[in-house]
């Protein structure tokens, strides 16, 4: 199961904290959802927490793709945090840690933020 909780943290810009298995299902379709009407309304930085994401399958990685594509459109920002175990290992086996913005931790992420 998947949940995720949205916190607006400056203008245009906003957390979501990602829980459980990011895979193929009604869930994935609804964080799917609520990312793209964010950016689709004027989101400029999407920081996505993934420290509580034990799992995530090529339908998670291809969330994160299509969101990282629409913020690029926007020439705004997408940014990881917290990826860890299996959900690292994806990332560096497919290669898309190097085109996705990975910070260690939510902190890190605030404070590439904040700098603009």
């Amino acid at each position: 199961s998947l949940t995720s909780k949205v916190e607006p943290i400056a203008d245009k810009q906003v957390v979501i904290t990602v829980t459980g298995s990011m895979s193929a299902g009604p869930t994935l379709k609804v964080l799917d959802a609520r990312m793209q009407n964010l950016v689709t309304n004027g989101v400029h930085t999407l920081v996505l927490d993934m420290t509580e994401v034990d799992f995530m399958d090529s339908s998670g990685l291809g969330l994160l793709m299509l969101v990282r594509s629409m913020l690029n459109k926007q020439d705004a920002m997408l940014r990881l945090c917290g990826t860890q175990g299996r959900v690292r290992a994806l990332l560096r086996m497919t290669k898309t840690d190097t085109l996705l913005n990975l910070d260690e931790s939510l902190e890190d992420s605030l404070a590439v933020v904040k700098q603009g």
